[in-house]
């Protein structure tokens, strides 16, 4: 359900970024961009689905306070990567079959475009620039994971839904809109493109983006955010622990 919540964000990403840049210019379509794609880890982080980005951060917390091994927090880790792609897919093909073509056939809407060229735009720069490519991608990731994670702590830091709305909003309007990778939310992006008929295949989207992204969003979640934040309230936390 997670990769299914993140998917609605990107495609309304997609659709309402269409055309903007043409009247606008391109600061005003990441802006569009930014301020809508909030709403997939808003019903994330309210219903209690399980995203790997936040899991980055919040798994892990269980082995620094000797609850559980790493063993478990990988395999926990694998299954909901798993699931978050699944949920991904299925939305990618909803959209594909749905508003980004006309009647489900082989001719696109202009949101179909669109959609072809933000999964051009997530693979083909990186491989034109090779190792580069690689390295910024995953810079990117880490980037994009640590204010992913910024939002989810300031969530549990709201007792009421409005403060979790906007301690949400905020951080991941400005990943968004800064341009940064989100691996989960390019499980959407790129194969909907490449269904759509984008020139990217998919060996390329998992060498060029989803490795090096994915890399990416586990240091800024657990190291960026998830050690820091542990090591920086230890204290409070191991009088939290129960004796």
């Amino acid at each position: 359900m997670a990769g299914l919540l993140i998917a609605v964000g990107a495609a309304l990403c997609t659709v309402c970024g269409t055309g903007v840049e043409k009247t606008l210019g391109p600061g005003f379509k990441a802006l569009i961009g930014g301020a809508v794609f909030p709403v997939g880890l808003i019903a994330i982080v309210l219903t209690g689905m399980s995203l790997f980005t936040g899991d980055t951060m919040l798994i892990p917390m269980a082995v620094f306070q000797k609850k559980t091994t790493w063993g478990k927090v990988f395999n926990a880790w694998t299954w909901v990567y798993i699931g978050n792609f699944v949920g991904s897919i299925f939305w990618a093909y909803l959209m594909v079959v749905g508003p980004l073509s006309k009647g489900g056939g082989p001719e696109l809407t202009v949101f179909g475009q669109n959609a072809i060229t933000i999964a051009e735009g997530k693979v083909l720069p990186y491989i034109a620039t090779g190792t580069l490519g690689l390295w910024s991608a995953f810079m990117k990731g880490i980037a994009c994971n640590l204010l992913v994670n910024v939002a989810i702590l300031l969530a549990f830091a709201s007792k009421n839904m409005i403060g979790k709305f906007f301690g949400i909003w905020f951080p991941i309007m400005a990943f968004v809109s800064s341009g940064f990778e989100h691996s989960v939310a390019n499980m959407y992006f790129i194969p909907t493109g490449i269904m759509l008929g984008a020139n990217v295949t998919w060996a390329q989207f998992v060498e060029w983006n989803l490795i090096p992204v994915t890399l990416g969003n586990i240091v800024g979640g657990f190291i960026f955010i998830g050690a820091v934040y542990f090591y920086s309230f230890k204290k409070e936390l191991s009088s939290m622990s129960p004796t």
